[in-house]
């Protein structure tokens, strides 16, 4: 199903004055036969005609459409599609032509389907998913919205490629690109976005690992990488933008973008976890003291030797060595002990 754009004109003014002048002549004409006495088939057919239209006029109305920027119809005739409409205006189409829209009463945790005021205050009165059926049905027009809309589904809990549970979410900017596509090949649009979104972050979070871990290959080429969920969401986001993109290309969706919004491990590790994060971060500040400590070891034994400042032994090197680790490596403050003897 290729969608196909009406080029009708924006002719909905003109042919509602025309209604309203035909009600107008067809009573003018009915009052003016009746009070006239006109007699024979002339009175009879003009009285006929006359109360056919002011009974039936009303269908031409029915063919008045009014499109805001950005909004689409798609219209059918006794189930064959015949074309969207597109692009603001008052128009008239054929009046017997049905819009189609199985979305329309759908409302989803995203941009579009926020609820107004009223809804707000119904919300207090009759609990939030009552409001939100009242609203769905209050706004269940046939438009098609043609924006761009962010949705945001709930939060989801994911094993990771080394078995952790993870919670992330995602939001995602989206918009209807085909509006046959999205009418026809699937049943809902809406829903079938917001599946393929939750299927897709599926996929690609079991492919990575929370942290950089060694030997895990996230690229598929064969080679230990250091892709993670937290340190390459940028990366992460696009690659679930684009196999999100894959699946709803069918149904006429463009995705144009997706961001994570929320990324943690599951509240049953997330203490284990944060004590191994510092655990690791401690083993890492103290190899770097200890490193940094046995330069400077290094450099004063090479000083010392190089400017024949003092000659030392072994025993006195090794001693040497002990005092200023002890110093440089401790977690307080050194407590110096001055030895006014001799050294031996």
């Amino acid at each position: 199903m290729t969608e196909k754009i009406l080029q009708t004109k924006k002719n909905g003014m003109p042919v509602l004055l025309l209604v309203l002048l035909g009600y107008v002549v067809a009573i003018a004409a009915a009052v003016a036969v009746g009070m006239a006495g006109v007699p024979g088939v002339l009175g009879n057919v003009v009285m006929g005609i006359a109360i056919v239209y002011m009974v039936l006029g009303w269908i031409l109305l029915c063919g008045l459409k009014v499109l805001k920027p950005q909004e689409a119809l798609v219209l059918t005739l006794f189930g064959n599609y015949i074309g969207t409409l597109k692009g603001e205006g008052f128009y008239w189409v054929n009046p017997f032509c049905t819009a189609v829209n199985p979305a329309a009463g759908t409302r989803l945790s995203q941009s579009g389907d926020v609820q107004n005021g009223d809804a707000t205050g119904l919300a207090a009165v009759l609990g939030k998913e009552a409001a939100n059926q009242a609203a769905a049905a209050a706004n269940s027009g046939k438009k098609i919205s043609l924006k761009r809309m962010t949705l945001n589904n709930a939060r989801q809990k994911i094993n990771d490629c080394l078995g952790n549970p993870v919670e992330i979410g995602i939001a995602v900017i989206w918009q209807v690109k085909d509006t046959a596509k999205a009418v026809f090949n699937v049943d809902n649009y809406k829903e079938y976005l917001s599946l393929q979104c939750d299927s897709a972050l599926r996929n690609v979070v079991r492919i990575y690992p929370y942290d950089v871990a060694p030997g895990i290959d996230t690229t598929g080429d064969g080679q230990p990488d250091d892709g993670s969920l937290r340190g390459s969401s940028e990366v992460v986001a696009e690659r679930i933008r684009a196999e999100i993109q894959d699946k709803v290309e069918e149904a006429g969706l463009e995705v144009l973008e997706a961001r994570i919004t929320y990324l943690a491990y599951a509240p049953e590790i997330a203490a284990v976890m944060l004590q191994r994060q510092q655990a690791s971060a401690i083993i890492d500040a103290r190899k770097m003291i200890v490193d940094g400590a046995v330069g400077m070891v290094e450099m004063a034994l090479e000083r010392l030797s190089e400017n024949n400042v003092v000659e030392l032994d072994d025993e006195r090197k090794a001693a040497m060595v002990s005092n200023l680790l002890v110093v440089l490596c401790g977690n307080h403050d050194a407590q110096p002990v001055v030895n006014s003897g001799s050294l031996y």
